[in-house]
């Protein structure tokens, strides 16, 4: 079975707190068909279960959910908040940028969490922070992750 991958950008978006920026990420994958309409709230509740793990690093959190949330096909999405969001970490806050994907199956899920971390770890929050605009952040995006 072959996997569409789909890989979106969006910079300025507004956030009034963490639960609307972990939506907005997430909804750039249902936007781009990657992930059902529920992957938004689902990857919410991830956060408010398990606590703000998913911010990795200063400013950057990795919005996901499991596959069976509502992934569609391999997605990887970025989104540049307007202004940053507190999501209560006590060394990385506050949060600009977000990093959702989302994966059809479990093997898929950390194949693109591997990605994901070459690529981050390869200097990819700099360039997309860095980025003149949407269509710049998806190349960048896209030159990162090939795979996806």
């Amino acid at each position: 079975m072959a996997v569409v991958a789909v890989v979106t950008a969006r910079g300025a978006v507004p956030a009034a707190g963490w639960r609307e920026a972990v939506r907005a990420a997430a909804s750039a994958l249902v936007d781009a068909g990657a992930a059902g309409g529920e992957y938004p709230d689902a990857c919410v509740r991830v956060v408010e279960r398990n606590g703000p793990y998913i911010v990795l690093t200063k400013g950057l959190a990795l919005v996901h959910a499991r596959p069976e949330d509502g992934g569609l096909a391999v997605g990887v999405a970025a989104v540049r908040l307007a202004a940053p969001v507190e999501f209560g970490h006590p060394d990385n806050d506050p949060v600009d940028l977000l990093l959702a994907f989302c994966t059809p199956d479990p093997d898929a899920h950390v194949g693109t969490l591997s990605g994901l971390a070459r690529a981050l770890s390869g200097g990819l929050a700099g360039r997309l922070r860095a980025a003149s605009g949407d269509e710049d952040m998806t190349r960048i995006l896209k030159e990162a992750l090939p795979d996806a």
